[in-house]
């Protein structure tokens, strides 16, 4: 490796052994890369910024100042007004509550709304690329070598394999592949799921002709989770590879993007990361085509804004993304955080941190959401995005403790804010309708003290301005929706965007019901979350549970075993507006409605449905659902062919197929060594194969950890060999 960490280029990876079909290789040979596990303490060890014109970075701090200046002097302006409203005769307790409360949640929507704008402006001027990329025209030649990461955890092999399947198609159409190898590094502790992985794996090799460059490594201890799977082959094979490529078990990315990508970064050496705007596709639930829908009208108003104010102190969002493999090595070791968990221990949202670290070390971090081709899915239903949410909310909470760490930009220090904030926003929202509402039943039902102790000429007059609420009520739902309405204007200019969803009036059509169906389900979202902070407050840990993707709503005892308290408390709070006024009722009602019915609303947005009779009357559609491009195309067919079949149980199919066999014991881990901890799963998986009078009395008593560790075990594939 050079000075600056440039990975050697290594020779053709070769297959491990002589049992494998011919062209096929489980892994490559080792090229080890140096990756520290840094202190958050640490200095960065490059120092000063990318090369970039003066003049440029001028610009950058002259965005920033009208995208944050703005939304303060905005916020400031509407909290005056709000002052108006609760405290223009007397100052309160409650009114300062209010205020305080008030100011918090302004200033987030305030900021959406000048980001917002930037992304407007920026996309009318065609921006959003840089780094000297193109969105068109011939493709740069690639000259390095790229290794394409798939992480996978207890996932649909067949699922996972569509997606990488279509993937690597399109990566040949540009006849560039051979600068690419792929590798599929899997965490599943499920046996089951990870013998199918393996006869996947073969399966693919079969079908692409890649055997020679698609690679797959399950590790036995999942140490670190994703990080740590990135962080070990960082560590093991890293040096062999100038660029990787992260990402999901839902990703499907083109070979066109890729390859711009890919040949950005060799042409920016001072660039550690480059993150394209992943579309949400592939969406059959209401709940998943509503996400799929704001994603490709809103999403690139949103990334545009930031992507025109951030610069070169971009974020990472953990997949989808070409990253230097160099600077990921050199900075991007994740370190476990003081303490217990949740709060200690690994760290779950580590792309945020991996970003900040790569920009403290000097690299650069870009994101260019005008390059599209790339991919991902949304969880089905609205208990689905919950799920994840919960394991999000975890890791953003964490980043309390990375914001103290010495040398980060203060852009980077934002992101965490922000990621933070779009979790504590939810409590603070709901204490704020809260307050509101006691305030309101304070003056309903308490008599006021007119005259105090001190003499006065006036009567101290409760109140409450309620033609100047009103029209801070209005203001806000403005700045709220803005961004909506800018997106809705771009759209219409954007012929290509506006036909693939369905015209001008229809499109329309599908933001009016986006909107409505979103505003019945955000209290339902703000209680989730604020279940969720409030569960990590109190020490919970959210684990790491495998993610359901495909479609198909709850029971019904289900959702109401799960939303019954939303609609208690949607009850509760319209009663006590009621018992206020009418106007208050009303004014409530948006955020009543949709917690009084959270159950029906949970079942009708998770369902598949719902969905595709929105799609039959064209409502939610996107131009990669009515027109795809070919490497949706084909990835939708090979999840038709490939995805949501039957799991195979492990020991039968590895019984039943001698070519899966060869190939797993090709895979297994290196047998123990002296002084290695010892498994104790394995010894009883062990003793209960050599006391098993046959094969089916044994399956049926090893559990899922013994069971797996049989199958990792070479004397344990030979005892199962040895069973009637």
């Amino acid at each position: 490796m050079d000075a600056v960490g440039a990975p050697r280029r290594p020779a053709r990876p070769v297959p491990p052994a002589s049992l494998l079909p011919q062209g096929w290789a489980a892994l490559p040979p080792q090229a080890p890369l140096d990756m520290p596990v840094r202190a958050l303490e640490a200095e960065p060890d490059r120092h000063g910024r990318p090369a970039m014109p003066a003049t440029e970075w001028r610009l950058i701090g002259l965005r920033r100042l009208v995208v944050i200046g703005g939304a303060v002097v905005m916020t400031g302006m509407a909290g005056y007004e709000m002052d108006l409203v609760f405290n223009a005769v007397q100052r309160s307790v409650a009114g300062m509550v209010m205020l305080l409360l008030f100011v918090m949640l302004f200033l987030w929507i305030a900021l959406a709304f000048t980001s917002a704008l930037a992304g407007f402006a920026s996309m009318l001027a065609h921006g959003g690329l840089g780094l000297g990329i193109k969105r068109s025209g011939a493709l740069p030649r690639v000259t390095t070598r790229t290794a394409l990461l798939m992480p996978t955890y207890n996932e649909d092999p067949g699922r996972v394999m569509a997606g990488l399947r279509a993937t690597i198609d399109s990566l040949g159409a540009t006849r560039q592949e051979r600068a690419f190898d792929v590798f599929i590094l899997s965490d599943t502790t499920d046996p089951d799921i990870w013998v199918a992985e393996e006869a996947a794996y073969m399966a693919l090799c079969r079908a692409t002709g890649w055997g020679g460059r698609l690679f797959y490594r399950r590790r036995a201890v999942n140490t670190d989770r994703k990080a740590g799977n990135i962080g070990e082959w960082v560590r093991n094979y890293g040096a062999a590879y100038q660029q990787m490529i992260t990402l999901d078990a839902d990703s499907v990315m083109s070979g066109d993007v890729i390859v711009r990508l890919t040949s950005a970064m060799e042409n920016n050496p001072g660039v550690a990361l480059i993150q394209s705007l992943p579309v949400i596709v592939n969406g059959r639930t209401l709940f998943a085509r509503m996400q799929q829908f704001a994603g490709r009208v809103y999403g690139p108003l949103i990334a545009h804004g930031i992507a025109w104010w951030h610069g070169s102190e971009g974020n990472y969002w953990g997949h989808n993304a070409v990253i230097r493999t160099a600077a990921f090595a050199e900075q991007a070791g994740m370190p476990h955080l003081p303490g217990r968990k949740p709060f200690g221990g690994a760290i779950l949202s580590h792309d945020f941190v991996e970003a900040a670290l790569m920009r403290r070390g000097g690299w650069a971090i870009h994101m260019v959401p005008a390059l599209m081709g790339s991919y991902e899915e949304s969880p089905p239903s609205l208990t689905d995005i919950a799920i994840r949410d919960r394991r999000w909310c975890q890791g953003n909470l964490q980043h309390a403790k990375v914001l103290p760490a010495r040398g980060l930009h203060w852009v980077s220090r934002m992101h965490m804010l922000m990621g933070i904030g779009s979790y504590v926003t939810a409590p603070l929202w709901l204490i704020f309708l809260l307050v509101g509402i006691v305030v309101s039943l304070q003056n309903r039902f308490y008599k006021p003290e007119y005259f105090g102790d001190t003499k006065l000429l006036y009567p101290h007059w409760p109140h409450v301005d309620p033609v100047q609420a009103e029209y801070m009520f209005i203001g806000t739902m403005i700045v709220l929706l803005a961004p909506k309405i800018l997106a809705y204007g771009l759209l219409l200019i954007d012929a290509p965007l506006r036909r693939g969803c369905g015209g001008g009036i229809m499109a329309g059509a599908s933001i009016l019901v986006e909107t409505l169906i979103g505003g019945l389900i955000a209290p339902i979202a703000m209680m989730i979350q604020t279940a969720g902070v409030l569960s990590i407050l109190l020490g919970r840990d959210s684990g790491w549970n495998a993610q359901r993707r495909d479609a198909g709503g709850l029971q019904i005892m289900q959702n109401v075993r799960l939303y019954w308290v939303h609609t208690v408390l949607g009850i509760a709070l319209a009663g006590a507006a009621w018992s206020v006024s009418l106007p208050l009722f009303l004014w409530m009602l948006p955020v009543t409605l949709g917690l009084v019915c959270a159950i029906p609303l949970a079942a009708l947005t998770g369902s598949e449905a719902a969905g595709q009779i929105l799609r039959r009357a064209r409502l939610l559609l996107i131009p990669e659902e009515t027109d795809p491009p070919p490497v949706l195309h084909e990835a939708v067919v090979y999840m038709d062919q490939m995805a949501g079949r039957p799991i195979q149980e492990a020991i039968a199919a590895l019984r039943a197929r001698g070519g899966l066999l060869r190939v797993h014991e090709i895979m297994l881990p290196p047998p123990r060594r002296r002084g290695d901890p010892i498994n104790p799963a394995l010894l009883v998986g062990l003793l209960k194969l050599r006391e098993a009078p046959d094969l089916a009395t044994a399956v049926r008593e090893l559990n899922r950890a013994e069971k797996s560790a049989v199958l990792g075990s070479a004397e344990g594939l030979h005892l199962l060999a040895q069973l009637p």
